[in-house]
C-alpha cells in the first residue's frame, strides 16, 4: 500500500514518544573499546585497525558465518559479530538494486539500533544468540536524535535477516526519517511501525547522551555496568563507574 503524502515523514519528537529509548547490542567485551573511540561502524574499525586485504574484504564484502577476532598495536582487540541470519542465496532473491556483496558493504558502514526492548529481545533469543551475554548501549532517543537527525535512517525490516523470509530489500530500505511512512505505519504497532535505526556516521559522542550500558542474555538484564544521567554534565562520573565495575 503506498502511504499517503501527509502520512510520510516523522519528527524526533513523535518518534520518542512511541520509541523513547534506542538500544545498540555489541560484543560483550566491547565497552573498553567504545569508551575509548567511541560507537564505530564494522568499515570504520576495519579502516582504523588497518585491516588488509583479503582478510579486509572477507570481513567488509561477505557475509560472516562467524565472530571475527582483530588486533591492532596500539588499538588492541575488536570483535566483529557474525551475521549468520543472512543466506546469500536469499539475499540475492531479496536485493533488487545491489549484489550481496554491496549489501554488506552498505550494512557495515552503518551502527544499528532496536527501537524497543521487544526488538532487542527477539535479537537476543535468535538461536546464535541465545545464551549468550552482549552488552547493550541504552541511549534516550530524544536528545540523541536531536543531534543525529540528519545522519538517521529507519528500516522497515530487519535488513540483516533473511530467515525465515527474505524480505525485498535495496538501498531505500533505508529512509531518512522526513522520508519514512511513519503514520501509516502506526496501525501495525510499535513492533512493526519502524524495525531497525541506523545511522550513516560514526558517533564520537556516545557517552555524552543520557544512557545506561548492561550486560544482557535473552533472559533479562544480567549486570548494570554503568549509568549517565545527563548529557557531557556526568560523562566523567559514568566512564570511572565503568572502569570501577569492569
Amino acid at each position: 500500500m503506498i502511504a499517503k503524502k501527509d502520512d510520510i515523514g516523522v519528527t524526533v519528537e513523535a518518534f520518542s514518544q512511541l520509541y523513547p529509548r534506542l538500544y545498540h547490542m555489541a560484543h560483550e567485551d566491547a565497552l573498553a573499546s567504545i569508551q575509548r573511540h567511541r560507537l564505530l561502524s564494522t568499515s570504520s574499525i576495519l579502516k582504523m585497525w588497518e585491516v588488509k586485504d583479503p582478510l579486509r574484504t572477507s570481513i567488509d564484502s561477505r557475509i560472516r558465518r562467524e565472530t571475527v577476532e582483530i588486533w591492532h598495536p596500539t588499538h588492541g582487540r575488536a570483535v566483529i559479530r557474525d551475521q549468520k541470519p543472512m543466506r546469500e542465496s536469499q539475499l540475492s532473491r531479496a536485493l533488487v538494486d545491489c549484489t550481496p556483496a554491496e549489501w554488506c558493504q552498505l550494512l557495515n558502514r552503518k551502527i544499528f539500533f532496536w527501537p524497543s526492548i521487544e526488538r532487542l529481545k527477539t535479537h537476543m533469543s535468535a538461536r546464535e544468540n541465545r545464551g549468550k551475554k552482549h552488552l547493550v548501549l541504552t541511549v534516550d532517543a530524544r536528545s540523541f536524535l536531536s543531534v543525529y537527525q540528519e545522519n538517521v535512517t529507519l528500516c522497515a525490516m530487519n535488513s540483516g535477516n533473511t530467515i525465515p523470509f527474505a524480505h525485498e530489500r535495496g538501498r531505500d530500505s533505508f529512509m531518512k526519517m522526513s522520508e519514512y511512512p511513519f503514520q501509516s505505519r502506526r496501525n501495525r504497532g510499535t513492533y512493526y511501525t519502524v524495525v531497525e535505526v541506523a545511522l550513516d556516521t560514526d558517533i564520537p559522542d556516545i557517552v555524552d547522551f543520557p544512557m545506561s550500558a548492561n550486560h544482557m542474555t535473552a533472559a533479562g538484564m544480567s549486570q548494570e555496568i554503568g549509568y549517565q544521567v545527563g548529557r557531557k554534565k556526568n560523562t566523567e562520573l559514568f566512564v570511572l563507574t565503568l572502569a570501577q565495575n569492569n
